[in-house]
């Protein structure tokens, strides 16, 4: 996985929670607002529900799509370490030791 992906993989984390958030917030406003009437009311409420409605789907072919990718990330990375193991034995090596060099500066 290359730096490119790596950041459009944390966006799409970052924008799955915040519309976990919403969708969280939007619940709450049906609910708070459940005992109020009138014809205005009613009408923002069902548009509302249709759009959670929505929205829910949506996250929930997000987040499947994301763990999909993931899947495939990790097996392509598997395959790699057996194909390579001492090429990959290197590259942990020199991340450990990078790790550590950034670490021990603090």
């Amino acid at each position: 996985m290359n730096t490119q992906e790596a950041v459009e993989r944390a966006s799409k984390e970052k924008l799955m929670e915040d519309m976990k958030i919403v969708v969280a917030d939007a619940e709450d406003l049906l609910r708070a607002t459940a005992n109020q009437t009138g014809e205005r009311i009613v009408a923002a409420r069902t548009k509302a529900e249709e759009s959670l409605r929505a929205a829910r789907m949506r996250l929930a072919e997000a987040q499947a799509s994301v763990v999909e990718k993931v899947k495939v990330a990790a097996k392509t990375t598997d395959n790699y370490v057996h194909d390579n193991p001492w090429q990959a034995m290197g590259i942990a090596a020199v991340v450990g030791l990078v790790l550590g060099a950034l670490i021990s500066r603090r």
